[in-house]
Parts: structure tokens; C-alpha cells; sequence
């Protein structure tokens, strides 16, 4: 039985991950991630992420590092990607425990430094990361027209 609205991990650059609920269609999943989408299913849990397909291509901000089992970044998911259960033909809400741990996963929000072909990843300090409501706005203190 397909559920009509998804429990997922939404993760936006610079961001800390939220559990959000959205429609179980692909209208919505698109709205998510801006775009089209594309899927992957890098780990062993039954999970997957979605993600804008041309996020790349597009130059949205780079967002988290996936790593393979020993820590070490192979890729890099471009921004807003949902971290998605998979039912038996489709996505599925994360259970409790999937969201928990994919949370603690994509915790904390990471930055990039390209360095000539390879790329190093930072993780982004608590005090640096903008609560989301404030994004848009800057802080009174950020202009320099004293």
C-alpha cells in the first residue's frame, strides 16, 4: 500500500538535517530538490538519496560528502538532497531509527576547498552554521558602513 506522504530527511547546504513530510509524488520530490531528480543508494541500509540530477551541472552549492567504508569522500551531492526509505517498488517513509541514524550521518554541515584535482572537505563548525530562518537575512553586524 503506497503511503501519500513521506517522512524523510531533508538536508540543504549548511545546513543541519530536518525530518519533513512531503507528498509521495514526483511533483514534490522535485519541488525538494529544485530540479530533476536522481537517485542513489550508496549505503546498506534500505534507504536512498534523492537528489537534484543536474545540481551539479547547474553549480548549486556543494552540499555533503558520501565516503566509502573507510572514511574517504568518492563523491559529493550537490544541494538539497532527501535521505528517502525504500518500500518494496518505492520510496517509504524513514522509520524512526533510519532518520536517527542518517541524521547523526549528515549531522554536521560540511564545507569544500578545491585543491587542484582533489577536493577537501571541512566540516563546518556549530557557531559558523546560520539557523535556517536567518539565512536570508543578515546579521546587523555583517555590513562593513560603519
Amino acid at each position: 500500500m503506497e503511503e501519500n506522504t513521506l517522512s524523510v530527511l531533508q538536508i540543504a547546504p549548511g545546513q543541519y538535517p530536518k525530518q519533513v513530510e512531503i507528498d509521495n509524488d514526483l511533483k514534490a520530490l522535485q519541488q525538494a530538490v529544485g530540479g530533476s531528480i536522481g537517485a542513489s543508494y550508496p549505503f546498506s541500509d534500505p534507504v536512498a538519496i534523492v537528489y537534484n540530477d543536474d545540481g551539479k551541472l547547474m553549480g548549486l552549492p556543494l552540499n555533503r560528502a558520501l565516503r566509502d567504508e573507510h572514511g574517504e569522500a568518492y563523491d559529493v551531492v550537490a544541494g538539497t538532497f532527501l535521505v528517502v526509505g525504500l518500500g518494496e517498488e518505492d520510496f517509504a517513509s524513514l522509520t524512526p531509527e533510519l532518520a536517527e541514524k542518517f541524521e547523526k550521518k549528515f549531522h554536521q554541515p560540511e564545507d569544500f576547498i578545491r585543491l587542484g584535482h582533489r577536493m577537501m572537505v571541512i566540516r563546518v563548525p556549530d557557531e559558523a552554521v546560520r539557523p535556517e530562518k536567518n539565512k536570508a537575512a543578515p546579521s546587523k553586524d555583517a555590513g562593513l558602513d560603519r
